[in-house]
């Protein structure tokens, strides 16, 4: 354990007593959003993404040791752990350091070494690689090892040449050295391939070279696919003359005599058969693993934007699903997400039909004081869009409305569920309650549909997709416990995402609540099925009563500082109260008197209502009447490596290329934007009206 703190220490920069502490609560089953909000005087006040870190790093290096004692005891019954190679090995700071370690001593040889060892040519490998006789000596000296097998002098030389190039493919030294120079001057060389489509998505890469260290990670991901899709091949490519040079000037010393020629030789093969293969082999492999992760880390983060996206409150919101042929998909659901009524109107193509469509909507607009209206942002969308921006104009409606990511939509509709939910409702209504939800609090409505579902970043079925999931699953966990979740009407899926909430005690939950009614008390909780005083501990501060029994229930103090909570809300001013006072009299960190106080200032505070809120529109935008030029307005929906996509009113998303945000020159789109992010002033690049595309400048 020891030896996984100092490891910890290093790559965290913490200090040894959080460490401690930290592990402390991981062993004793409290979970990071738990640490991270009421544990913060033990961990340094770490954050919930510097305590996944923490986590990740501790079980790489639990694994680090456990290896380190794999190989010691699978050398040690080899006999061949000898003290050096023991301080080698617990030296090793990585898994790839203790493979190289440890491959030497694997039985997986090449087949000519391991032919050149059965026939005893190991002697006379030692003797070659001495450099100390002349040619003429050595033939002498390698007819003493002929055999049955081995004929004559050049077979045997052969051999024990096999044997050097197999030792300096696994010398670490060596291994190490051209690693390196692979990882900093290699290229990237992709070849059409005779299935190659000259005029396909991967055009660009028909002849294309590139430095390893600088392909941006967006692009590895593009050219693996093609690969995969039979459009390219790929292949890693260095100078090898360079290399052959430094191992003539380092590998053979001043003194050796003529016979070094044969040990150069071996060095070679070694070099091009045995050791560029594999660690070519080992940098597609980096390449890829490091591209994965780069996305998922920005699937993370666009998740966590479009999630933490402001709730529309106190609003009647009425919920399109556009269709041509089938229709609009209409339905109404009031200002706690309850579904009202639904309709199918036909305003679009084929049958055009205003008169009735609208008719149908003033009625509803009326009957439920209907105030916003969210429409889906696939097919049909533009004229939908024209058909409400009309119906506002002409009847003078004070009404507004926003198109929305209907991604997803589908997923949700087909789902348990929305089964569950909405069981006597065609598939249909339940894609447009989906819509109308995702305007109302998209984080209630989005955490019900499959994460990988929701598009937000890029390569998705490219990536590896057990870390895709992992790191989805912890980023709607760290943003649903940061916000709180209503204990009396969350879904049972969005119960599952509270600390130490397993989806069965989320199912539990809202069947207790069906038969006993809403919870009064956060106490109540321990009388659900399954729910101990651990996951009560763990879990019961995230949760929020908003009409219960005590004002501390709709906020996030923690139920063991309820007694502290009470005896402020006795002051007049908190703002004014002494927390040294109040902290050593209830044996708390200042920090904990501080977010106690905070809490009691703001009940039922929810950290989206400090966020831009959506934007509303009640014009319209067509392709048609669009100029190079013009300046538009939109929502950012998704971000990538390369550009952002942005939601200017037409049926497809324009997209800000990563050169054409900033006058500055940036990494990433996510330095200057964000999913969801407002864009007031857009203008418009250039326009491919055949392929209904629109490419859009911030500068």
């Amino acid at each position: 354990m020891n030896k996984i703190i100092e490891t910890i220490k290093l790559k965290t920069s913490m200090q040894e007593k959080y460490i401690k502490n930290i592990l402390k609560l991981l062993e004793e089953g409290c979970t990071i959003p738990f640490i991270a909000r009421y544990r913060k005087d033990l961990t340094g006040n770490a954050t919930d993404e510097q305590l996944r870190e923490f986590s990740e790093i501790y079980e790489y290096s639990k694994k680090l040791e456990e290896k380190k004692e794999e190989i010691k005891q699978n050398l040690l019954q080899k006999e061949v752990l000898t003290s050096q190679l023991e301080l080698q090995i617990n030296q090793a700071k990585t898994l790839v350091e203790l493979d190289d370690i440890y491959s030497v001593f694997k039985v997986a040889k090449s087949s000519r070494t391991l032919k050149a060892l059965e026939n005893n040519l190991e002697g006379l490998a030692n003797i070659i690689q001495s450099m100390k006789y002349n040619i003429e000596e050595i033939k002498q000296k390698a007819k003493t090892f002929l055999n049955e097998n081995i004929k004559n002098e050049q077979e045997a030389i052969d051999g024990a040449k096999d044997i050097i190039a197999q030792r300096y493919a696994d010398d670490l030294k060596s291994k190490e050295i051209i690693r390196n120079i692979l990882e900093n001057h290699a290229l990237l060389e992709c070849k059409a391939t005779k299935t190659f489509e000259e005029e396909g998505v991967y055009k660009l890469y028909k002849e294309f070279s590139q430095k390893v260290k600088f392909i941006p990670s967006y692009r590895v991901l593009a050219i693996l696919r093609a690969v995969s899709e039979k459009q390219i091949s790929v292949k890693v490519e260095i100078d090898e003359t360079q290399i052959i040079e430094n191992i003539k000037k380092y590998k053979i010393p001043s003194f050796a005599k003529e016979s070094s020629i044969f040990v150069l030789e071996a060095y070679i093969d070694g070099l091009k058969r045995l050791l560029l293969p594999s660690l070519k082999r080992e940098v597609l492999t980096n390449l890829k693993e490091k591209a994965s992760n780069d996305a998922i880390v920005l699937f993370g983060k666009n998740l966590h934007q479009l999630l933490i996206t402001p709730p529309v409150v106190n609003q009647v919101i009425l919920g399109v699903d556009p269709g041509y042929k089938t229709g609009c998909k209409i339905c109404v659901i009031d200002e706690d997400a309850k579904f009202l009524d639904s309709a199918v109107i036909y305003p679009t193509k084929p049958q055009e039909d205003y008169e009735n469509s609208a008719k149908t909507i003033l009625a509803l607009i009326k009957k439920y004081k209907v105030s916003a209206v969210a429409i889906g942002n696939g097919t049909a969308s533009n004229e939908t869009a024209s058909f409400f921006a009309r119906l506002i104009k002409e009847n003078s409606l004070e009404l507004k409305f926003a198109v929305v990511s209907e991604i997803g939509a589908s997923v949700y509709s087909a789902s348990k569920i929305a089964n569950i939910e909405y069981p006597n409702l065609d598939v249909t209504i339940k894609g447009a309650i989906s819509i109308a939800s995702r305007l109302r609090d998209p984080l209630s409505a989005l955490v019900k549909i499959d994460a990988k579902s929701l598009g937000v970043g890029q390569y998705q079925h490219d990536v590896n997709q057990t870390k895709l999931e992992k790191k989805l699953n912890e980023v709607t966990e760290d943003l649903v416990n940061k916000v709180g979740v209503d204990l009396n009407s969350a879904s049972y899926k969005l119960l599952s995402f509270v600390s130490a909430i397993s989806l069965k005690l989320a199912q539990n939950i809202v069947e207790y609540r069906q038969v006993n009614g809403k919870f009064k008390t956060k106490s109540e909780l321990l009388k659900v099925k399954g729910i101990g005083s651990k996951a009560y501990e763990q879990a019961v501060g995230f949760l929020r009563i908003k009409d219960g029994l005590s004002i501390l229930d709709n906020t996030a103090v923690h139920p063991e500082n309820y007694n502290l909570a009470k005896d402020l809300l006795t002051q007049g001013d908190l703002k004014a109260v002494n927390k040294q006072e109040f902290a050593l009299k209830y044996n708390v960190s200042i920090q904990t008197c501080e977010d106690v106080i905070k809490e009691l200032l703001k009940p039922g505070f929810d950290i989206r209502e400090e966020l831009p809120a959506t934007v509303f529109r009640d014009d319209e935008v067509t392709l048609e009447s669009l100029k190079q030029g013009d300046e538009l307005s939109g929502v950012v929906r998704n971000l990538t490596d390369f550009g952002a996509f942005v939601d200017v009113g037409l049926k497809n998303d324009g997209m800000i290329h990563i050169s054409k945000m900033s006058e500055k020159r940036i990494s990433h789109p996510m330095e200057v934007l964000s999913i969801n992010q407002y864009l007031p002033r857009i203008k418009v690049e250039s326009i491919d009206r055949q392929r209904a595309k629109v490419s859009l400048s911030l500068i």
